[in-house]
């Protein structure tokens, strides 16, 4: 079974920083598009980022300049460094991928920017 675990969440003070990490297991043979989503309490999940598998980019208006994506492609890993954290961040941050042209997702992290 494929199975997709984050982990990188926690507290964070205002202007700090984060770096998630998702990995992917078990069998599998290929990994293609991979995403950051998140969720806040009373709102809709919204993209962060997205990143293929030939490496195009695309991050949301709320987070560029501030947050990177990349993804070690031969180790089935993708990160998110999140860097200027403010409040309106917080949410829990959830992996997804397109596994062998399955859409998986992770169980989600939480990520709290308080002071």
């Amino acid at each position: 079974q494929v199975q997709l675990v984050e982990s990188g969440g926690g507290l964070v003070q205002p202007g700090g920083s984060l770096r998630l990490s998702c990995a992917a297991s078990g069998s599998f043979f290929a990994v293609y598009r991979m995403a950051w989503y998140r969720q806040a309490p009373g709102k809709q999940r919204e993209l962060v980022a997205t990143i293929l598998r030939e490496g195009r980019i695309n991050y949301a208006d709320s987070v560029k300049g501030r947050f990177t994506i990349w993804r070690d492609t031969p180790n089935n890993m993708l990160y998110l460094q999140m860097s200027s954290l403010q409040p309106a961040d917080t949410a829990v941050y959830y992996c997804n991928a397109d596994v062998d042209r399955d859409d998986l997702w992770g169980q989600g992290t939480q990520v709290t920017v308080s002071p």
